[in-house]
């Protein structure tokens, strides 16, 4: 059963599509107030996770209880979905789209509210059709909290948008999660999951492969950090002994636990250490070594 903190719980949940096994018995739960993010490379199974989740898909097995209960209309009337692609109705403006998605639901927020917290002023008199990358995002995020959601879906909210406008959709992520929400996030972007999410689930061929904090993720897979430098300042067969050595875009990357032991091989082999970078490890490089380097399709 749930209790107070546990506000969605999953067991054993599986889905296929004939033969193909696109979800394959997972289970974990989410706490009230969280943000929880699921990862995974093309194909993982995420989306197909966050659908049922959502009451989109049926699953083709396990359970999902929300609030100790299965997917219900209360359910439907207490969360909020912002998807990847929303086709929004020309010729309309802003606010007279939002009034239209305010009536779908018996309980709604407050436009001039929705307006002030998604930032909406600007553009509240133009079309649609009209609107730029990161109005048009903030706009259907206006749409997914219209109708004050206990559990808001975002399915990579942020996909498209240029460095600016994605920090800007952090913040207002981030004033969700104050006010009390639990999120549920999947994105691409491994920089946006450890700033924004609490707990994070990454997936691959339908499984849950790695599950926890981010720190606790890098701290429970590393132990080593990252020297990095231009590809011209190190010779092309240089001996990096027993150090892991990659080449990719014009950098090299020595994977070391030893950074004094790094420095002072390249120094005695005269090499520049002005262009020299040393990083912690991050969830990117989690990612990559869990799934791999290989190029995924989009099914």
């Amino acid at each position: 059963m749930a209790n107070n903190e546990t506000l969605l719980i999953i067991e054993q949940l599986s889905k296929s599509f004939g033969k193909l096994i696109a979800v394959d018995g997972i289970s974990f739960h989410i706490r009230r107030g969280s943000c929880v993010g699921l990862l995974g490379p093309n194909g993982a199974g995420k989306t197909t996770t966050v659908e049922m989740l959502e009451g989109i898909k049926q699953p083709s097995g396990g359970t999902i209880l929300y609030k100790g209960n299965p997917l219900d209309a209360d359910f439907r009337q207490e969360a909020g979905i912002m998807f990847q692609s929303t086709a929004l109705p020309d010729f309309i403006t802003a606010y007279e789209t939002l009034k239209m998605f305010r009536d779908l639901y018996p309980r709604s927020i407050p436009i001039e509210q929705l307006v002030e917290a998604c930032s909406l002023q600007e553009f509240l008199d133009r079309d649609a059709k009209r609107l730029s990358g990161g109005q048009r995002q903030r706009l259907l995020l206006a749409i997914a909290l219209i109708n004050d959601p206990e559990i808001v879906f975002l399915d990579e909210p942020t996909t498209g948008l240029d460095p600016q406008a994605r920090r800007n959709f952090w913040k207002l992520i981030r004033e969700i999660g104050e006010r009390g929400k639990t999120v549920v996030l999947t994105t691409h972007y491994m920089e946006e999951a450890y700033e924004l999410c609490d707990e994070i689930l990454i997936m691959d061929h339908g499984k849950i492969i790695a599950e926890g904090t981010p720190d606790s993720l890098l701290a429970k897979h590393f132990n080593d950090v990252v020297v990095q430098l231009p590809a011209d300042d190190l010779p092309e067969h240089f001996d990096a002994r027993d150090m892991d050595i990659f080449r990719a875009n014009g950098s090299v990357e020595i994977v070391t636990s030893d950074v004094n032991a790094a420095i002072e091989m390249l120094m005695s082999n005269h090499v520049s250490l002005k262009r020299l970078k040393v990083r912690q490890r991050t969830l990117e490089d989690l990612f990559l070594e869990l799934t791999g380097k290989e190029l995924r399709d989009e099914s």
